[in-house]
């Protein structure tokens, strides 16, 4: 009897929650610290933007009107939109492909035990490390008229000199030849890794039906390869896409805006010309691009098979 009541209050007090519920509130508080900088950092900063491209926003005017679509509207009828959106693409075309055949070439060097390993290795993807200011401080060395290496080179041989970053002809590929240079050492490090994951014994079988090395580079190393490959060129449109550093840092967008990309002409709309709400509407129209060229690729990357 002298038990009851113990008894009675132990199973008056509330049950304790479920053991699911209690790490349920745990893992949102670990979680919590991320998600308010995430939301004050990224979220805010995006729906603010987007707000601000309704809007006749200026860094010289106190007052904001919200204007609706007008932004949109002179975006899609502005003639410097296009030109810098074409050389963003004209960029995109001329370094995707050589960045991607370009680093596969490299990675099966070093893959087929070329001698000297470590130091192809250190040479094919030190470059990747440099900043950018570095890796542009070099190239304007080697593109000045007058003491350039290359143009030293020329006049070795008889010929003139060439405005690598004057002309207009050659300005966006002296560009696109620095940014091959610069970033090629990533893809090299995608295609030695997938290389290296190759199962043997599709090799091993292949040397016993008689095959070539270049019959087992067409029929095993490539297919195995095609969804590196496909990941290589979706990561280099999009770093393509969006290009600014170094064109900014060389060229400014010159010669007469041959190299302007699209950024940079929101940058000077945006921080030159002060049109924040502007600048705002072209973003999110570039913005749009990119999610749909992203979609397109992620439309064409090979399933995984189970």
């Amino acid at each position: 009897m002298s038990g009851e009541p113990g008894a009675r209050a132990a199973s008056s007090a509330p049950p304790a929650p479920p053991a699911p519920a209690r790490r349920r509130r745990t893992g949102l508080l670990f979680v919590l610290p991320f998600v308010a900088v995430f939301g004050l950092f990224m979220v805010w900063p995006v729906l603010h933007g987007l707000w601000m491209s309704f809007t006749d926003e200026s860094l010289t005017l106190k007052g904001t009107e919200f204007v609706g679509f007008d932004n949109y509207v002179e975006a899609f009828g502005d003639p410097d939109v296009w030109s810098s959106l074409g050389n963003t693409v004209f960029f995109t075309a001329i370094t995707v492909v050589p960045l991607a055949l370009l680093s596969l070439a490299m990675a099966l060097l070093v893959h087929t035990g070329l001698a000297g390993q470590w130091v192809w290795r250190l040479a094919f993807f030190a470059p990747y490390l440099l900043p950018v200011t570095v890796v542009t401080m070099i190239f304007q060395w080697l593109y000045q008229p007058d003491l350039g290496m290359l143009n030293q080179a020329l006049d070795a041989v008889g010929l003139g000199p060439v405005g690598w970053l004057s002309d207009e002809a050659f300005a966006m590929w002296s560009i696109a030849a620095l940014t091959v240079w610069w970033t090629i050492g990533f893809n090299f490090l995608l295609y030695l890794a997938a290389l290296q994951s190759l199962p043997d014994t599709l090799y091993e079988a292949a040397a016993l039906d008689g095959a070539g090395a270049w019959r087992r580079l067409w029929s095993i190393t490539l297919p195995q390869l095609r969804r590196t490959t496909v990941l290589v060129v979706m990561l280099q449109v999009l770093a393509s896409l969006k290009v600014f550093d170094q064109i900014y840092i060389l060229t400014k967008g010159g010669p007469n805006g041959s190299t302007r990309p699209i950024l940079e002409y929101v940058y000077d709309v945006g921080f030159t010309g002060y049109r924040l709400g502007y600048a705002s509407a072209i973003s999110y129209l570039f913005f749009a691009i990119i999610i749909i060229v992203s979609i397109a690729q992620l439309r064409l990357m090979p399933r995984k098979e189970g």
